[in-house]
C-alpha cells in the first residue's frame, strides 16, 4: 500500500469501470449472461467483505465511464479482484485501479 500523502489520512482502492475503445460484440443473450455474472461477482465480493460499494454511473456526458467499485483492500489485491470480474474477462469492461486518499473518518462504508 502506498504511503499517506500526509498524516491523518486513510485510503480505499477504487476501480473505475470503462467501456473499452473496441468492445467485443455480444448477442443480447450473451450480454445479459455476462451482466448477471458481473452482478453476482460484485455481490460475492460484498459478502466476502472486500468490497464496500459498487454501482453504475448515470447522468453524465462520458458514456465510456460505466461504474465504480470501492474495495477495502490494497491496490494489488483490488487489481486481482478486478481482473476476475466476468465483464472484464469477457472484454465488456476495462478496469482502472487507483488508490484514493482522504481525511481519516471522512468516508464510512457499511
Amino acid at each position: 500500500m502506498s504511503t499517506p500523502p500526509r498524516p491523518g489520512m486513510e485510503s480505499l482502492t477504487l476501480v473505475l469501470l470503462r467501456r473499452p475503445p473496441t468492445p467485443t460484440d455480444f448477442t443480447d443473450d450473451e450480454a445479459d449472461r455476462i451482466q448477471q455474472a458481473h452482478l453476482d461477482f460484485l455481490d460475492g465480493k460484498r459478502a466476502a467483505g472486500v468490497m464496500g460499494a459498487a454501482g453504475p454511473f448515470r447522468d453524465h456526458d462520458d458514456q465510456v465511464l460505466r461504474g465504480l467499485c470501492v474495495y477495502r483492500t490494497g491496490i494489488d489485491e483490488a487489481r486481482k479482484h478486478a481482473a476476475e470480474d466476468p465483464a472484464v474477462r469477457a472484454g465488456m469492461l476495462e478496469a482502472e485501479v487507483i488508490t484514493w486518499w482522504f481525511r481519516e473518518g471522512e468516508v464510512r462504508l457499511a
